[in-house]
């Protein structure tokens, strides 16, 4: 075994650099041959690559021979090998699952890339990239996040390119004369026991949101990536139902499963400062998210898009659901 290890060594270290020449190829080690999925007892030169290509769509030179000196080889699909980053970290190019931001939020989620009128486009949270309605088309988007250190222009990645407004409840003194009646007599009695406080008849002015959901443009398409980190590439738009498994990528809890357990949900989201918007026709799953995960691409099983994460708590995760973002917004991939 060993003689035989050695003899393979001495030929990888002679070929190791004409292979990695090779159109695809990323690696070249030893390790056992595997065939039709299930590992064999035979030694080989193994070559990893980002992705299998037909043979036919290779040129000659970059073809991996079926063995080198008698010595059989292999080819694995491993993708694009990468420094171990942080989410949190400068990535260029940029995948989903990273942190990313308008410079006037901490820090939210890069959640993939998608099409508008056959532009590539980041696609992420109106809260993320558009600062809950504050920002104006064409502001810079920094990756990473403000909280992370990103700082602009240096980080740079993007600039905002289209957002959905975010609809805010919003309160009215109440034109009810029993609602207002009951408050007069409320400040009676507030009077009376000396109280400084004054009740006062309020009416919600409701206005109903389908999605948390914005666009921006690449300032170069080299700086942006396809992929979504530790999930690969969205293969199609799908749809969500009960009992949907899901999976998303997102800066601070990376990769998390669950599954969708209610559906046509609508909630009332707390976005700070004392504002609430209320968000009908969601999907809800269980705990799989946490603050700066916002922006977050959710897939389903197959690894089509289903969903865009928006909210949670620590036991729930709000997501709009793939189709209402898909009609907000004009997209596809």
């Amino acid at each position: 075994m060993n003689g035989n290890m050695d003899s393979l060594r001495a030929t990888l270290a002679d070929v190791r650099r004409d292979l990695l020449a090779r159109e695809h190829v990323v690696a070249a080690g030893i390790g056992y041959k595997v065939v039709g999925g299930a590992r064999t007892g035979k030694l080989s030169i193994v070559c990893s690559v980002v992705r299998k290509v037909p043979e036919a769509l290779l040129a000659a030179r970059d073809l991996v021979p079926v063995e080198i000196r008698g010595i059989p080889t292999d080819v694995v699909e491993t993708g694009i090998l990468r420094a171990q980053l942080a989410r949190t970290d400068r990535w260029r190019p940029a995948p989903g699952g990273v942190s990313i931001g308008h410079p006037s939020i901490t820090a939210g989620t890069l959640g993939c890339l998608v099409r508008k009128n056959q532009q590539l486009c980041i696609l992420s949270n109106n809260h993320v990239l558009a600062a809950e309605n504050v920002a104006a088309i064409g502001d810079p988007i920094i990756q990473p996040g403000t909280y992370d250190g990103g700082r602009d222009p240096a980080d740079r990645i993007a600039v905002l390119q289209e957002f959905v407004p975010i609809q805010f409840l919003t309160s009215d003194p109440s034109d009810c004369p029993l609602a207002r009646g009951i408050a007069a007599l409320a400040n009676l009695f507030a009077r009376a026991v000396g109280s400084t406080t004054r009740p006062q008849a309020v009416r919600f002015l409701e206005a109903e949101n389908m999605v948390d959901a914005a666009l921006a443009g690449p300032v170069n398409l080299e700086d942006v990536s396809p992929e979504i980190l530790d999930l690969g590439v969205v293969q199609s738009i799908g749809s969500a139902g009960l009992g949907t498994p899901v999976r998303k990528s997102g800066r601070t809890t990376a990769v998390t499963t669950g599954e969708i357990q209610q559906v046509d949900v609508t909630a009332d989201v707390s976005y700070g400062a004392g504002r609430t918007a209320r968000f009908t026709g969601q999907l809800m799953a269980g705990a799989m998210s946490q603050g700066g995960d916002s922006g977050s691409a959710v897939l389903d099983g197959g690894g089509n898009l289903v969903g865009l994460l928006f909210a949670g708590s620590d036991t729930t995760t709000l997501i709009n659901p793939v189709e209402h973002v898909v009609a907000a917004l004009g997209i596809g991939l």
